[in-house]
């Protein structure tokens, strides 16, 4: 089979790649049905058939005669959000009891049925929402699983840059919504937005399709006691065939971490509840609380603001074509994440993040401050001052906030909880984004621009969750992670010093995979061990496997 490339001396296959690329459908579709609605409702025949008209109203007066109550738009904007979030909290038993590939499959089918059911009527604004509310059970569920899969079956060396396509493929998707919609606006009839939402039932076919070919989940395997498959799965994201991979070191010693974290973890329950979540032994209520405070937060940033009324937001500022101005955004959104993703992988979670809140806050508070000084629409140049901050705060959140929340959601969590974990905490997502897409309408009425300032605000706030609660996790493996956490001489603020047992620096990991590479031990008969608290100790690491001998696990 043979390794597509190297990194830090381990071979990296061509499947790590095709399962992250493939997996991240899941967050195309995310983005395409996110992107679509907020030109969808500016639409001369869907504001016909939808909203409340004059009497005498056509296609061609429909801009000027028709419009949504706060409440309608509201609905059909945020019923989304209500099915994302119960999605998502279904998303954990369905990926725990099916696997991983085949929740996919199932949440795939579900977006499908919500997608038919928007484009079969043309009358019901009820029955468009509800088929929203559809698709988002669909969508809420993927979001759960698909990081998820990524973190658990990527490589630890380049597990930031595979779980990052996911947000990549979100903007992708937002992008090409724009796109379709101004490609389509010009129709006549119902089909200027059937097709629009009708084209979203490609993007469930790929993933649907293209995610049977890949491997499962080795953790998932391994706690099913299915290793032999494990082991195949380990072996092909490291382009190596089952035969390769059963002599070979560095298959089987990434398999014994997994083995023996599983094991730790059935020492306290055979299987895991919801409640697991909430049990503060070994950090786990801390980690879930964490979880759900950033995913929260990221909704908080304000970029929905901008990508579920960004069309109207920009009208309201006076730019004659709305629907120019969303696909400057998207693309600005969309290339920048390809920067985010070097970032997350160069310099970790944590700065980027801490970094990324106050240039965030730094854009809004400008965005607000323009808009609140003066009337946009009796001042160009006000104007064009806005659509630049808001431009400036998409380049910051695209190589930040948007796509290292979702890396970190697949990381942060030990295997036996993972899957409950990612779903709560995915549904705090989905709980803001639905209040912000439902209550947006209303906020604007009374407050105008001044709402910038409440998310300036707000990513001020994630700066500081960041930087004392959340722990570095880049270039550990999951099961290091999970040590990490529960080391109580680390703090979150020294987290990007620490080091799994018998390493005296994560550099040290890199030196390691590349002996096992190349079929040679990597055991020094002592290794001074700095730990987060700066104190050392001497430790033996003849023939240890790093998580797996001489873990703290093993000490618990």
């Amino acid at each position: 089979m043979g390794a597509l490339f190297h990194i830090e001396g381990v071979p990296i296959g061509i499947t790590s790649v095709a399962l992250a690329l493939i997996a991240s459908m899941g967050g195309f579709i995310f983005g395409y049905d996110t992107g679509q609605i907020s030109d969808i409702l500016l639409m001369p025949d869907f504001l016909l058939r939808f909203a409340d008209c004059s009497s005498g109203a056509t296609l061609e007066t429909a801009s000027s005669a028709c419009s949504f109550t706060d409440v309608r738009s509201g609905l059909i904007v945020a019923l989304l959000s209500i099915g994302t979030l119960a999605g998502a909290l279904m998303g954990a038993p369905v990926a725990d009891f099916l696997g991983r590939r085949y929740a996919m499959v199932v949440e795939c089918g579900v977006f499908i049925i919500g997608v038919i059911v928007q484009i079969t009527t043309t009358h019901v604004w009820q029955q468009f929402a509800v088929g929203r509310l559809i698709s988002g059970l669909g969508v809420g569920a993927l979001s759960a699983a698909v990081p998820m899969y990524q973190a658990e079956t990527a490589p630890a060396q380049i597990r930031g840059s595979l779980t990052a396509t996911y947000q990549l493929f979100i903007t992708f998707g937002i992008l090409i919504a724009y796109c379709i919609s101004i490609g389509t606006r010009s129709y006549n009839g119902p089909s200027s937005w059937q097709t629009v939402v009708g084209i979203g039932i490609a993007w469930p076919v790929i993933l649907s399709v293209g995610i049977l070919f890949m491997p499962e989940s080795p953790r998932w395997l391994v706690f099913h006691d299915k290793s032999d498959k494990a082991l195949r799965s380990i072996a092909l994201v490291h382009g190596m065939t089952r035969e390769e991979a059963q002599d070979h070191p560095l298959p089987n010693k990434y398999l014994a971490e997994i083995q023996n974290n599983v094991e730790f973890e059935r020492q306290f329950a055979a299987e895991s509840g919801w409640l697991d979540c909430f049990r503060p032994h070994n950090k786990v209520l801390y980690r879930t609380l964490l979880g759900m405070s950033l995913q929260s937060l990221q909704q908080l940033t304000g970029a929905n603001y901008f990508f579920y009324y960004g069309a109207t937001v920009f009208q309201s500022v006076g730019i004659s074509d709305s629907f120019v101005t969303q696909i400057i955004l998207g693309a600005v959104n969309f290339g920048c994440t390809f920067g985010g993703i070097f970032i997350m992988e160069k310099f970790g979670r944590r700065w980027p993040l801490i970094l990324g809140g106050i240039w965030q806050s730094m854009w809004l508070f400008v965005f607000a401050a323009a808009g609140t000084a003066k009337v946009p629409q009796d001042n160009p140049g006000i104007g064009k001052l806005m659509i630049v901050a808001a431009c400036l705060f998409i380049l910051g959140y695209a190589m930040t906030w948007a796509p290292g929340i979702w890396i970190l959601i697949g990381e942060t969590f030990p295997t036996r909880t993972r899957a409950k974990q990612a779903s709560l905490a995915t549904a705090s997502n989905w709980v803001w984004n639905f209040l912000l897409a439902f209550f947006t309408p209303f906020i604007i009425n009374a407050i105008d621009f001044r709402y910038g300032f409440v998310f300036a605000s707000c990513n001020l706030l994630g700066a500081f969750v960041v930087y004392f609660f959340l722990y570095e996790s880049s270039d550990l493996s999951l099961e290091a992670v999970d040590m990490m956490y529960i080391d109580p001489a680390c703090k979150p603020w020294t987290s990007g010093r620490w080091t799994p047992a018998g390493y005296s620096s994560r550099k040290d990991i890199e030196e390691q995979g590349k002996a096992a590479q190349a079929h040679k031990g990597f055991a020094p008969e002592e290794n001074r061990v700095e730990h987060a608290n700066g104190t050392e100790k001497t430790t033996t690491n003849e023939g240890k496997i790093p998580g797996v001998n001489g873990s703290p696990h093993l000490k618990a």
